[in-house]
């Protein structure tokens, strides 16, 4: 099943309904051109929470009505795009003379199911609730409820998911000595312990957004023994998996020992026959665990590509995929996400010498550390 992405912009600057109505109108126009959405992702600009969740509600439910049979997955989440927009978008689609497809609803979250032969993905997005979005522990706990109810219900569970989205509402805030990131952390680490019993984990993506709560969006693949899928490591990066204590911030929570790292795969190799798709986890400037280049973001950006570029290394991923056939390979999507308003440009000159003509979203997000000032994901297709 080939995939191609696609960015939105708005043509005019507008309010933030006229903005996404504008994406929209886009949206329907690459349909039309025989496309078939699989996930829409789109970021707004949001004062406060409540506000937040009346935007979103109004996203989805135009988007529903819209696309109808064909919605596809749609995230809504607090990440202001550059300039002066309200809104962007990030689209993930493939022809719509695919067959096997299908838009289901896990309540009122619609998320898309394809399947072939033996192989079945599942593409959600935007699991969470507006209860707790005061409380991480509860609002990542309700997050990883659905994910694990709705895989159940598509007979699948946290062992089929490839590719997870965590987005945590003030990632850095810490409340009685307890950062957000490292509940989410404690959270994630319950979950996958009860319901995770193959050995690595999917590549992933946690970065803050602003405001308060939790959202999760998730690649899952069930298949037969004819798709390999393989973790990539980083040689010049300890896997985020094995990071010491000293680089995990607050304290300890309530009855446990020590503090859990996060738990993703630096990139995950999906390998279909002939097609080799890298899922590239969220990556930043870090070498072994420790950030470089603090305070100076040209320097961070150019370490993050540097590290994205030995996850893509074609030599390596041949050796991965027991073959030496692929000679070369293309990024298909990059996502940027800036945590001062003020770097955008600065990032997006770098980028675009180093992604030449490659779809990119630029996004403003509070990165997993203090110090940390760009995060750059993907996906890379040899």
């Amino acid at each position: 099943m080939k995939k191609e992405y696609i960015t939105y912009y708005p043509i005019k600057e507008r309010n933030i309904q006229e903005e996404w109505e504008q994406c929209l109108e886009q949206i329907v126009c690459s349909i039309k051109s025989r496309l078939r959405p699989l996930k829409l992702n789109i970021f707004v600009d949001a004062d406060n929470y409540p506000s937040f969740t009346k935007i979103r509600e109004f996203i989805i439910k135009s988007a529903v009505e819209r696309l109808e049979t064909g919605c596809p997955a749609l995230g809504v989440t607090i990440h202001p795009p550059d300039k002066n927009w309200k809104v962007c978008v990030e689209g993930l689609y493939v022809s719509n003379s695919t067959t096997g497809l299908k838009t289901r609803f896990w309540q009122s979250v619609p998320y898309v199911v394809a399947e072939s032969g033996s192989l079945k993905e599942v593409w959600c997005a935007g699991l969470g609730n507006d209860l707790y979005w005061k409380d991480t522990r509860k609002a990542a706990t309700i997050a990883f409820d659905s994910v694990v109810d709705l895989l159940e219900k598509e007979e699948m569970s946290l062992n089929h998911v490839v590719r997870q989205w965590n987005y945590i509402g003030n990632i850095l805030e810490v409340k009685n000595g307890l950062q957000n990131y490292q509940v989410f952390n404690e959270v994630r680490s319950e979950y996958y312990g009860r319901f995770r019993t193959v050995s690595g984990f999917p590549a992933a993506t946690g970065v803050g957004m602003k405001c308060g709560g939790v959202f999760i969006d998730f690649c899952a693949i069930k298949a037969d023994d004819s798709i390999k899928i393989k973790p990539v490591d980083n040689p010049n990066q300890l896997n985020a998996y094995e990071y010491g204590q000293n680089v995990l911030r607050g304290l300890i929570s309530k009855g446990k020992t020590v503090k859990n790292p996060p738990q993703f795969e630096r990139a995950l190799l999906l390998i279909n026959g002939t097609v080799k798709n890298l899922f590239i986890s969220g990556t930043a400037s870090i070498i072994g665990q420790e950030t470089i280049g603090k305070e100076d973001v040209r320097e961070q950006t150019i370490v993050t590509i540097e590290n994205i570029k030995k996850l893509t290394d074609i030599e390596r991923i041949n050796k991965l995929a027991g073959n030496s056939d692929a000679i070369s390979g293309r990024y298909s999507i990059v996502r940027i996400y800036v945590k001062n308003r003020e770097d955008f440009n600065i990032i997006r000159d770098i980028c675009n010498e180093h992604f030449p003509k490659t779809p990119a979203i630029y996004i403003e997000a509070d990165i997993c550390r203090d110090d940390l000032l760009t995060e750059i994901e993907g996906e890379f297709v040899v």
